[in-house]
């Protein structure tokens, strides 16, 4: 007799097959969409530290700027230290015969930037002869 129901209503015979299924899809999507979820999050805190250093370096390059124009003002400035945007910017002048070894160190959150530029000033001629990052 149970046979004949069965076959006549099969959804009495199934006896949870669908809260299995449901489940097992539920759990694979639930799965899937928290790797999407890391994998964004990850991607999100890489591209802010990213811009951070990057901001780092062109804050550093702004100390560098700063002192060549301070140095065509005054010959014998020697450096300073200055704030620009968030990051902490320390500069520092060193003369040797004409020749000027500028250093801008840059410091932003826990990232540090350092621009080191070679210039000479003579015969009323300031020439930038090296710009190059410097890694600490």
């Amino acid at each position: 007799m149970k046979n004949v129901k069965c076959q006549i209503s099969n959804i009495k015979c199934q006896g949870g097959q669908a809260l299995v299924t449901l489940l097992v899809f539920t759990i694979v999507a639930i799965t899937i969409t928290s790797a999407a979820v890391i994998i964004i999050f990850t991607n999100s805190i890489g591209t802010s530290k990213l811009e951070q250093g990057t901001n780092a370096y062109y804050s550093a390059e702004s100390g560098a700027e700063n002192a060549l124009l301070r140095l065509l003002r005054d010959p014998n400035y020697t450096g300073e230290t200055l704030a620009v945007d968030n990051a902490n910017v320390v500069i520092s002048v060193d003369n040797t015969g004409g020749t000027y070894t500028i250093t801008s160190d840059a410091t932003l959150d826990n990232f540090s930037k350092s621009v080191e530029v070679t210039a000479t000033f003579a015969n009323n001629i300031f020439t930038i002869t090296s710009w190059k990052e410097v890694f600490l």
